[in-house]
């Protein structure tokens, strides 16, 4: 059994058009332990594991990483 909280389709779509038009986005999102982190990103792709849906993702420095999506707090294109 899961915790994850389905994000709304809109948003869904946001993350899609995003990736498709290889937009950055400034995302805010707290990781497994709580931590917060606030970065510039370019999502790649997105994918459903065990009922719970990710985002790939790249930094700046060219680390990827997979973000679920309900723990994503705030976004805005960079």
């Amino acid at each position: 059994m899961t915790d994850y909280k389905p994000v709304d389709c809109s948003l869904y779509s946001d993350y899609e058009l995003a990736i498709m038009h290889r937009q950055p986005l400034r995302l805010s999102w707290r990781d497994t332990q709580g931590m917060i982190h606030i970065a510039v990103y370019r999502p790649l792709d997105m994918y459903t594991r065990q009922g719970e849906e990710f985002m790939v993702v790249m930094d700046t420095d060219r680390k990827e990483s997979h973000i679920r999506l309900d723990y994503i707090l705030s976004y805005n294109p960079a």
